[in-house]
């Protein structure tokens, strides 16, 4: 099965081209950006070796669904999607950092409170919590966006306004649109018999200087979310909560003896556990949106891409 590692595409009127972690984002004339959704997964800021199938168009068709949904109250920078890996939008300045949303007590921040923190991101977090225990307000904890191949950092609302990163009032937007942004995707994952555990946004300004939300929104790479049903249950007995999220893939990594920490070796992942994570991916799809995941060829993908994204760019000159 053919699956998207790496692209270079050289589009009409192409300016610049920057390769994150999974996305692919092609600069045309400073007005638009075409981003490419690959099939790359990433776990602890490192790049695995082998890419998952249809993990690019699960991504891209989720984020596409999730801010058509949200579009009402927070502006976004998608313009279309011409084809079922790609999402093309006004060229933003990214904000150097990302708004993350914590409606529980999980992942890294369930890490850090077992080491002993209460404190994360300028936030105090109160004592006798137990692992994936709700908050009785949701926390932001940002963290600064990091070059490829670094580590991305915890950082509190108090820094980054000493820091200059983000302007004040700026920054009372984004919390504002992050609050926003995940009630409503707590609304949404309701319907579906889902949590939405925690999240993080990122924004950036357009050209007029308009604040906008980017990139993606809701995916299983960006969010984690526990199945509702049973979760108090589980809870009380102490028990992992069943869910749907990139974390699955973070624990196996763990068990294996990988965290993204210095000399550690990525464990080998065989095709079953490749496939296994495809399918993992395409639940939490189908069971977001509510649909049916219907699977794009992969014939000649690249080539795919290539002609619908040409044939958008011509259409709109």
């Amino acid at each position: 099965m053919n699956t998207i590692n790496e692209t270079n595409f050289k589009f009409q009127n192409l300016k610049s081209v920057y390769k994150g972690k999974v996305r692919e984002v092609y600069n045309i004339n400073d007005e638009l950006l075409v981003m490419i959704a690959t099939d790359r997964l990433s776990a602890f800021d490192v790049i695995l070796p082998r890419q998952i199938p249809f993990k690019g168009q699960i991504l891209n068709q989720i984020a596409t669904k999730m801010m058509n949904d949200t579009a009402d109250i927070v502006p976004n920078w998608l313009i279309a999607n011409p084809d079922e890996n790609v999402a093309v939008g006004h060229l933003c300045e990214p904000f150097k950092v990302e708004m993350v949303i914590r409606g529980y007590l999980s992942g890294h921040a369930a890490r850090e409170y077992k080491s002993g923190k209460r404190v994360l991101c300028g936030v105090t977090m109160a004592e006798g919590l137990q692992e994936n225990d709700q908050f009785p307000t949701p926390i932001i904890t940002p963290s600064t966006k990091a070059d490829n191949g670094e580590h991305d950092e915890d950082i509190s609302r108090e820094e980054i306004l000493a820091k200059g990163i983000v302007s004040e009032n700026d920054y009372l937007i984004l919390e504002d649109y992050t609050r926003k942004l995940f009630k409503r995707g707590t609304e949404i994952a309701a319907k579906r018999g889902l949590i939405l555990v925690d999240t993080k946004y990122e924004f950036g300004k357009t050209k007029e200087g308009k604040i906008v939300l980017i990139d993606e929104i809701h995916t299983p790479d960006s969010s984690r979310y526990f199945y509702a049903d049973g979760y108090q249950e589980r809870q009380d007995r102490g028990e992992a909560q069943k869910q749907l999220s990139k974390e699955f893939v973070r624990q196996w990594l763990i068990e294996n003896g990988f965290q993204g920490k210095e000399n550690q070796q990525i464990p080998a992942m065989s095709d079953d556990k490749i496939l296994e994570i495809s399918n993992r991916y395409i639940e939490l799809y189908e069971q977001i949106t509510g649909e049916k995941f219907v699977k794009a060829a992969t014939d000649r993908v690249l080539q795919r891409i290539e002609e619908n994204v040409n044939s958008f760019l011509n259409s709109n000159k």
